[in-house]
């Protein structure tokens, strides 16, 4: 086998390998002459089919499996043998010619090949001593807990049928269905709808109409959606919905005891003010994981500058695009809507690309040589944590799906691995701890550049806040908000 290095310009390399005929001719036999005692030819006794036959009948696909061979095999210990890491899976160019493939199939002539694939750019990692980023904390308060308690509380009070006019604090159950200029919108409609009047659930002004109303009254409400409605096509915009009032129930004494937390399915008050504050800790707690991991990026993209493969760059790129112009196209706007152009929009995401990748093999270079790993049970636990978020129907099938498919178990193991490696590199910077209010701890950093999930926004409005305070969770879960006349959800945690 010849090897001769072809192109070798800054990332970019190109290698030509030249079997010759006599290798392929060679590896060939071999095949041929362990077929020999395997096959079965009507009129041959097993074992004294003569080789020449066997060419005859198996030659090329036994010499298309030699090829299949040769392109697996030297691929990897070609690039392994120059001390080089490919960046993506080589490109092979073969030969087009279908003659020049037929005589090579037939052992007449040398296997020529061509691999040509970015190598990974030598990272020397620098010291850390003088990376320092502040960490944000927020001690919850006990009157936090409180009010999330009562809230949940909120969901398991008992409600009386009324009758007579609906006030505030009273449960309706309504039928709406919004319109815009008369037209009925997409996710605008509801049946059987619960509303406590009062709790702000609903947009401004919704539910202000409805007191006063009976049930089987039908009322139409006029509002207008929020400038930052979570459903972009309706931000600003005035609606109108016919709502039927079906029933009016006036609310039971709200009670917070362990006949509540019973009532929620857990075995005592203390019990569900643990769960909860477990919840606002874990919250607030990735709040502040994210702003520090920000800060630590911020350094490492400041401190690191080099040329990074251009391939994973447009993988990057293409991946984020995509979800940007689905985002765009659900929201039903434009670039100019979000006050830039298509050109412009490319630019920044392409940006936001090589640093994602630049960073990305900073800290692959840096786990490696801390030894960072991530074990077969720590991914198992990520593959079930993952396949949790599924409804329930398809968990089945969506763990099928991970276990059968490398590629997507790699895409789970690599956010995992990022994780351990920012929690190595935490215990060597220097983190000083700030007491925060809640709402410095959730204030938008509008000076910092987004390092993951790219949106489709104003250039201001895309440095998005790393996540968001919600309610309790799995153990005593509120009702589900929809969407429609309701107001906007909290942002999504980046």
């Amino acid at each position: 086998m010849q090897v001769t290095e072809t192109l070798n310009s800054g990332l970019k390399r190109e290698i030509k390998i030249t079997v010759p005929a006599g290798d392929m001719e060679a590896k060939l036999m071999a095949r041929l002459s362990d077929a020999r005692n395997k096959v079965r030819i009507n009129g041959f006794r097993p074992g004294k089919v003569p080789v020449q036959h066997l060419r005859k009948v198996y030659g090329k696909s036994f010499m298309a499996e030699v090829v299949n061979e040769i392109l697996n095999d030297s691929t990897r210990s070609i690039i392994t043998g120059r001390g080089e890491k490919a960046a993506m899976q080589p490109e092979v160019i073969m030969t087009e010619d279908e003659k020049e493939a037929e005589k090579i199939l037939a052992g007449g002539t040398d296997f020529e090949f061509r691999l040509n694939y970015e190598v990974i750019p030598a990272i020397e990692i620098k010291d850390f001593s003088d990376i320092k980023v502040t960490r944000q904390v927020f001690d919850v308060p006990d009157a936090e807990i409180d009010d999330q308690v009562k809230r949940v509380a909120e969901s398991a009070r008992s409600y009386e049928p009324k009758t007579g006019k609906a006030a505030e604090g009273d449960r309706v159950s309504i039928d709406y269905v919004g319109k815009i200029d008369g037209e009925a919108f997409a996710g605008g409609a509801g049946t059987d709808q619960p509303l406590v009047l009062g709790s702000k659930e609903f947009i401004p002004g919704f539910e202000d109409q409805l007191i006063g109303t009976k049930a089987g009254d039908e009322k139409q409400v006029t509002v207008t959606f929020p400038e930052n409605y979570q459903a972009a096509h309706l931000a600003g915009k005035e609606a109108t919905f016919d709502v039927t009032v079906k029933e009016v129930s006036k609310p039971g004494e709200l009670e917070i005891n362990d006949e509540t937390a019973k009532n929620l399915g857990l075995e005592s008050l203390e019990r569900l003010r643990e769960i909860v504050r477990g919840q606002i800790e874990n919250q607030f707690g990735s709040m502040t994981r994210q702003k520090v991991k920000r800060q630590l990026l911020d350094q490492l993209d400041a401190a690191y500058s080099f040329e990074a493969p251009s391939k994973l760059i447009d993988a990057e790129f293409n991946n984020i695009w995509a979800q940007v112009t689905r985002d765009l196209e659900a929201a039903g706007r434009t670039f100019a809507d979000e006050e830039t152009t298509e050109e412009e929009a490319r630019a920044e995401y392409l940006r936001l690309a090589e640093r994602r990748v630049r960073l990305g093999l900073v800290l692959a270079e840096i786990g490696e040589k801390a030894g960072v790993t991530v074990s077969d049970e720590e991914l198992q636990r990520g593959l079930f944590e993952q396949v949790r978020r599924f409804p329930a129907n398809q968990q089945q099938e969506a763990f099928e799906f991970y276990r059968s498919n490398p590629e997507a178990l790699n895409a789970l193991r690599a956010p995992m691995f990022e994780e351990k490696v920012v929690d190595h590199l935490l215990g060597l910077i220097s983190v000083t701890d700030v007491k925060v209010s809640k709402e410095e701890l959730m204030a938008d950093d509008e000076d910092a550049e987004t390092t993951t999930k790219a949106k489709p926004a104003k250039k201001a409005a895309a440095k998005k806040a790393e996540a968001k305070a919600s309610e309790a969770g799995d153990e005593a879960e509120e009702p589900k908000k929809k969407a429609a006349p309701k107001k906007k959800a909290a942002k999504d945690a980046e």
